[in-house]
């Protein structure tokens, strides 16, 4: 898959943000600025993510019906004593 070019940002940041970027860079995390922003925002896009999977989550249980729940713990135990039996190590 080809990657989309990069689009251009120019703005001014707080004393505090440039030298965390930076020190991003320092600790080799990433190579110059602009990869040290990008991972300063995947970083804000992975919480808010989890973050809305949190509260769909919490919905969906505040919601469900008694007789889902009770199929979603009997689907839990059953994979639960399923994985017993894997071995990782192989």
């Amino acid at each position: 898959m080809a990657r989309e070019r990069r689009k251009k940002v120019s703005t001014t940041i707080s004393p505090e943000s440039y030298a965390f970027l930076r020190e991003l860079i320092r600790r080799g995390r990433a190579e110059n600025l602009a990869q040290a922003l990008d991972l300063v925002l995947e970083e804000i896009r992975r919480a808010d993510n989890r973050r809305r999977l949190e509260q769909a989550t919490a919905e969906y249980y505040q919601n469900a019906s008694q007789e889902s729940i009770d199929e979603e713990n009997s689907l839990a135990a059953a994979f639960a004593d399923m994985s017993g039996g894997i071995i990782f190590d192989e």
